[in-house]
């Protein structure tokens, strides 16, 4: 099981987005797919129709386990929505450093029901944030074609490398382009600069802005029910393809952090 905990500080980027149908492409090509929800905002709920189930609320308080808190999409995808009091879970004070570390524990005995778990962050490296990224063997960065989320990036890897270096762990990085426009310079130079500082983590198949992934949200649908030959489902499929074989090449489970 492949656990990938998306995230990004910068808000506009695309994160959602990228959970939400990367998640469904995931499934659509056979792998048994976990959707979480951990953004106080439900914008992923929302996005994927889900009103106010049980979420990720209760199985943070202890009160269910992750897979009472399942809602099923179809094609082997199993979404867990935030609910409506997790923005409180920020504010937990019981239980000192275990607190850190319970969506762990409440993932693992699912290991062997999953191939790929995404957990679309919340924007802050608060407590949720530390439970997604400690539960996570991998990072996926979405990254908007602009130099604000260019300086956002190196800010937010030297933060998990810190937070690497006091679990003691590496976790693999990657690097999506998301709302990319190549016919603009502006993100082609972007694009560059993240090929020449981080060309080992950048996914090859950058996601093009479209106005479709904006709306398709508002229908509580994912651009493959809403658009399904838009050219966006096509990125989402090979994002998809991207992503599995970087998984083949390279071991995803954590190690030691770099020193």
């Amino acid at each position: 099981m492949r656990t990938i905990a998306v995230i990004n500080q910068k808000g506009g980027v695309g994160k959602t987005t990228v959970t939400l149908n990367l998640s469904h492409a995931l499934a659509l090509a056979g792998q048994r797919v976990l959707a979480i929800d951990a953004d106080p905002q439900g914008h992923l709920s929302m996005a994927f129709g889900l009103e106010d189930p049980a979420g990720l609320d209760r199985v943070m308080h202890g009160d269910a386990r992750l897979e009472d808190a399942f809602s099923e999409a179809g094609n082997g995808l199993q979404i867990v929505a935030a609910g409506q009091h997790l923005q409180e879970v920020e504010n937990l004070e019981t239980g000192g450093a275990e607190r850190g570390w319970r969506l762990q524990r409440a993932l693992e005995p699912l290991r062997h029901k999953f191939d790929f778990v995404l957990i679309d962050c919340p924007p802050s490296a608060g407590l949720l944030g530390m439970n997604a990224i400690i539960a996570a063997d991998e990072v996926l960065i979405p990254v908007a074609g602009d130099f604000l989320s260019l300086n956002g990036l190196s800010r937010l890897m030297r933060i998990l490398q810190g937070i690497e270096q006091r679990l003691g762990q590496y976790r693999k990085k990657w690097i999506v382009l998301s709302r990319f426009v190549e016919q603009r310079r502006h993100a082609r130079e972007v694009r560059e600069r993240i090929e020449k500082h981080f060309a080992d983590q950048l996914l090859p198949t950058a996601i093009r802005e479209t106005v479709v992934l904006a709306e398709s949200p508002s229908f509580g649908q994912t651009i493959f029910e809403y658009q399904p030959r838009h050219r966006a489902a096509a990125d989402f499929q090979q994002l998809a393809a991207d992503l599995v074989a970087a998984g083949a090449q390279t071991n995803t489970r954590p190690t030691a952090a770099h020193a």
